[in-house]
């Protein structure tokens, strides 16, 4: 008896967590967006799914509205994306179904970038003050963050054993792809004061003080992603930063900073951990300084 979509759906998760080694989170975003195509379409066998039923599809999806309005082209083409790969999978297994080429994404405009001056950003990483552990630990964030230009995630995966008598170490980042990323002097010297002062026997990196913890515990909860953006955003107001600021902008604010000062586009690439460089792309708006130096060098030189 031939599958249904149902049960390949599931083949299909289970192939992008094994197989393609996609993390948790995006193997759920993935099979919220399948369902709701799903449920939408209303067939079961991977041959009913046509064309017309996908730009039905999509007519629903710039139709539907929610707590914040209309659904964004962004969020549309995110359904689409995981539709597509769906689609692949099943041609690749030789399954009868829509040929994932006939599904094109929604034109989108320019993605804007959100960043913060370098000023803001100086104040931000002298946000914590003293000795505390909790105040160590919020400065050896911030430093690491700029540093590495590390995901949130991948920060709070690290451990205690980071060796801080070299100058890089190797991160498993999306996809389960391992690149080096580099520790500058202020970062080693913040992780390791913060090191230095923690007595507790956790594996983490980084972990948690809050009221939960029983007093002198020595196993403490680690950092989550979620603590780590509250943690950012505690110290971006107490700097005077009106903007929305997370993790993921000090992250722009590295690439930024590599840019500006002369790095190639494809070194920045490898240092974010990007697997295609069209994604590094949205940063190259950066350098059009220089692209003013280049026209005010060049052009026009023959007219008088």
């Amino acid at each position: 008896m031939p599958a249904t979509l149902k049960d390949l759906k599931s083949q299909f998760l289970e192939y992008v967590e094994i197989e393609k080694g996609r993390s948790v989170k995006t193997v759920e975003n993935y099979d919220r967006y399948l369902t709701r195509f799903l449920t939408f379409a209303k067939v079961t066998k991977p041959r009913d799914i046509s064309e017309t039923l996908v730009r039905e599809f999509r007519i629903a999806l710039n139709r539907s509205t929610g707590t914040s309005g209309t659904m964004k082209k962004n969020t549309q083409n995110y359904h689409l994306i995981a539709l597509r790969a769906f689609l692949k999978f099943m041609r690749k297994r030789d399954v009868d179904s829509l040929n994932p080429e006939r599904i094109e994404l929604a034109k989108v405009g320019g993605r804007d970038l959100d960043l913060i001056s370098s000023d803001e950003l100086d104040r931000l990483m002298n946000g914590p003050k003293g000795d505390t552990l909790t105040a160590l630990r919020d400065k050896a964030v911030l430093e690491l963050f700029f540093s590495t230009g590390l995901r949130v995630s991948e920060l709070c995966s690290l451990n205690q054993d980071l060796d801080l008598s070299r100058d890089q170490f190797s991160i498993r980042g999306k996809g389960e792809k391992i690149r080096v990323v580099f520790l500058s002097e202020s970062a080693k010297k913040a992780v390791r004061a913060y090191l230095e002062k923690r007595a507790d026997m956790s594996d983490a990196l980084f972990v948690g003080y809050g009221m939960s913890n029983k007093k002198g515990s020595k196993d403490l909860p680690r950092l989550t992603p979620r603590s780590v953006e509250r943690l950012v955003k505690r110290y971006a107001v107490k700097a005077g930063i009106t903007r929305k600021v997370t993790p993921h902008i000090i992250r722009h604010s590295f690439a930024t900073d590599l840019l500006e000062n002369g790095a190639d586009l494809r070194s920045v690439q490898a240092l974010l951990g990007h697997a295609n460089i069209a994604t590094t792309q949205v940063y190259t708006h950066v350098t059009d300084k220089h692209l003013l130096e280049v026209h005010k060098a060049f052009h026009g030189k023959r007219r008088h």
